[in-house]
């Protein structure tokens, strides 16, 4: 029987013949396309169904949706993508939003927008068009962002023959609102406002009015509202957590030590804005301890007046953290807490939560004990201030202090330090930005933050005391949210490998990781002109740290335990270890409750929160150094390669630390090769070769304060190739000139 009627079947097709068709159709197709296709009866249909459940399961073909075949593990051309991150060269990378496969998903590069990359962060979600470059990479250009238009809009007033209108500075919505007349608050062109969006209109513009004039947008006043908008952080406490606050008062002395007779000190950057944290260190007098040290590290009660289920508990954790600008900072706390009862400032009685620690002449953490108690900071200092007093020139306000207090602190942190010597931590020099600020509020300068062993003396004081709070809670039996941090993967391994071996440098293979294996990396680059570059690689090979209640240890800091409980002011994470302490501890009120809740997903939740911050306050950086080199357009710089791309060269300028592009575009004209491997951009024709690292002179072309990007032309650097580039599996290449 012929099913076809006169249509006579064809032989069945070959497998390659199926997937030759497959694969070469541009769309994804059918069983019933590919049975019309070779023209086959029912019974050759039976056939084609089982031939192609094995070419699936062989993983030759992809099942795409509707039951339709594809190339296999294939991203359509239009799709949406989740941006991930960025990879060690600082491109942006995305996975599909959907991938139903068992194999991991291709690799996606975004390409950047033409100011710069920092419009787009982890999480969010974008149309892009997608082509492929690779076996399984892709590149992928953004057609717009997936995201509502708010309630509320920031953006630029300006007018277009005579209608206001406002240009959203959100650059995941780039929208218009129309301004009906005398609904703009008197704002001048080039104002930045708050808007409110109004409701209703289904088609064309969407209206707006303004509802609060920031000034000019160019203005240093600005830069923070537009990060701050930008990452969706909550700036609004509820009129309930505020009231709490504003109610709160003296904790009760019942129940606590009495540390005000001990002279503990503060010690922070000049421009701190809250003290959480105090410290106070003497020679142990225990027979059996000799040359050890006893220390107390007292921080901040704030779970008296946190409590669990409560409005300022529910504004804390939709926070996460605090977050700091050069010019502001938005608390996770109000100030009526995070400025009054909660800040350690000098001469007034606080409710804390203390650790003794004893520690032995070597650094290592003998015991511990924590408790409850009420302390009177002696000082508020700063770390210029203690570091000069140590080094033999105090001030009028350390004389008194230089001999009973600043003396033996530094005595016990020559013994932290020596454990951290033991341990293997991982030490990396990278160092940080700092805007200085006029009092106009301009920009004063930008410079990199000094380090003395004052700030080092902090941090180990601060991770002694996280330590033994992880040993308290698991001794306890209490739920502790850990500080985590997983040794490197083995794809970063080989990827920093790889470029290692590009410089003369190696990482050691087949033995288990450990910090110190990088730090003899770091100390073998150190007297060459890659020491930067190699702490920044380093760098970007590491697991990002996050919060867990699954205990992994802590790679970085070389600890098989560790937890944050130095900073509950600004750190959800602490204020949860200060519950389980109390609970644990039976230290009174305020403790973790018996149902404490899913710790899984608060881990996720506030790392969510502290990667946003981290974010936001990198991005406000950039903004602020974009805006303080604005009068700087045509000027030149020198500075270094600290990404390759297949897009074109990011540059940090060695005066600013800014980072800026230069498109690949404006390269002397040749087809060019980015090479993975060796993190490289090489002319095909000319051999000229533009390096990670390599330093270079750059001309500004632009500087935009409103997103942060910095565009740049190249003026001199990059090297002649011995010979020519060649492809080869992992790179990809790009013509110069589109």
């Amino acid at each position: 029987m012929n099913p076809g009627g006169n249509r006579k079947s064809a032989a069945f097709p070959s497998r390659d013949a199926l997937l030759d068709f497959i694969r070469e159709s541009d769309k994804r197709v059918s069983k019933r396309e590919i049975a019309r296709a070779f023209n086959l009866d029912a019974d050759q249909k039976v056939e084609l169904k089982r031939v192609l459940k094995e070419l699936e399961a062989e993983g030759e073909i992809g099942r795409g949706g509707k039951r339709r075949y594809e190339k296999p593990m294939t991203l359509p051309r239009v799709a949406v993508i989740e941006i991930a991150g960025t990879d060690t060269d600082g491109e942006l990378l995305a996975k599909p939003q959907t991938w139903t496969y068992d194999v991991p998903p291709p690799t996606i590069y975004v390409a950047p927008e033409r100011r710069g990359p920092a419009a787009l962060g982890p999480g969010e979600r974008v149309l892009a068009r997608l082509t492929q470059v690779g076996p399984a990479s892709y590149e992928a250009r953004i057609i717009r962002r997936l995201q509502a238009a708010p309630p509320r809009a920031l953006g630029i007033y300006r007018e277009v023959d005579g209608q206001g209108r406002i240009k959203s500075i959100d650059k995941r919505e780039k929208m218009e609102f129309l301004v009906p007349r005398g609904e703009d608050m008197g704002a001048a062109p080039g104002e930045l406002v708050w808007a409110e969006v109004r409701r209703g209109r289904a088609l064309g513009p969407k209206q707006a009015r303004v509802v609060e004039r920031l000034g000019d947008v160019k203005g240093p006043r600005s830069i923070s509202l537009i990060t701050i908008h930008d990452h969706d952080i909550p700036t609004k406490f509820s009129a309930e957590a505020w009231q709490h606050a504003e109610d709160a008062a003296a904790a009760p002395l019942d129940g606590r030590d009495d540390l005000r007779r001990v002279p503990l000190v503060t010690i922070d950057g000049a421009d701190a804005r809250d003290f959480d944290d105090a410290v106070w260190a003497a020679p142990d007098d225990a027979p059996d301890n000799a040359g050890g040290w006893h220390l107390i590290v007292a921080i901040a009660d704030v779970a008296w007046y946190v409590r669990p289920g409560d409005p300022l508990d529910s504004n804390a954790f939709e926070r996460g953290n605090s977050v700091y600008f050069p010019d502001r900072v938005v608390p996770m706390l109000p100030p009526a807490l995070s400025n009054g009862w909660c800040s350690l400032v000098p001469d007034e009685d606080r409710p804390c939560l203390a650790a003794h620690l004893w520690i032995d002449r070597d650094g290592a953490l003998v015991r511990h004990r924590f408790v409850r108690a009420v302390m009177r900071s002696a000082a508020r200092l700063t770390y210029t201030q203690v570091q000069t007093a140590q080094d033999g020139n105090p001030d009028e306000h350390t004389a008194a202090l230089a001999e009973p207090v600043i003396g033996p602190l530094f005595g016990a942190y020559q013994a932290l330090a020596k454990a951290r010597r033991q341990r293997g931590v991982l030490e990396l020099d990278l160092p940080e930005r700092q805007v200085v600020l006029a009092e106009d509020g301009g920009v004063a300068a930008i410079r990199k933050r000094s380090r003395f062993d004052s700030h080092k003396l902090i941090e180990e004081f601060m991770i002694a005391a996280n330590v033994a709070a992880a040993e308290t809670l698991e001794a306890a039996r209490m739920p502790c949210m850990y500080r985590v941090h997983d040794q490197p993967s083995e794809a970063k391994l080989e990827a920093l490998r790889a470029f290692l071996d590009s410089i003369g440098l190696k990482l050691a293979r087949g033995q288990v990781i450990r910090a110190t294996q990088f730090n003899r990396v770091l100390e073998r680059a150190a007297d060459t002109p890659y020491a930067h570059l190699v702490h920044e690689v380093v760098l970007r090979s590491q697991a990002q740290a996050a919060y867990s209640p699954e205990n992994i240890g802590h790679f970085g800091l070389a600890l098989r335990r560790y937890c944050h409980f130095t900073s509950p002011i600004r750190r959800y994470a602490d204020l949860l270890v200060h519950r389980a302490l109390i609970a644990g501890l039976r230290l009174g009120e305020g403790g973790l409750p018996k149902e404490p809740g899913d710790f899984e997903k608060l881990g996720e939740h506030i790392s969510a929160t502290e990667r946003r911050a981290a974010t936001a306050e990198r991005d406000a950086v950039d903004r602020f150094t974009a805006h303080y080199l604005a009068a700087k357009v045509g000027a030149t710089f020198s500075g270094r390669i600290n990404g390759v791309t297949r897009f074109g060269l990011f540059i940090t300028l060695d005066e600013s630390g800014g980072d800026g592009l230069v498109p690949i575009r404006s390269l002397p004209d040749d087809y060019y090769v980015h090479d993975e491997t060796r993190h490289s951009l090489v002319g095909r024709a000319t051999g000229l070769t533009f390096r990670l690292g390599d330093p270079v002179e750059v001309r500004l072309v632009e500087a935009d304060p409103i997103t942060g990007g910095l565009i740049l032309q190249l003026m001199h650097g990059g090297d002649i190739g011995p010979r020519k580039p060649h492809l080869s599996k992992g790179t990809s290449r790009r013509r110069q000139r589109s």
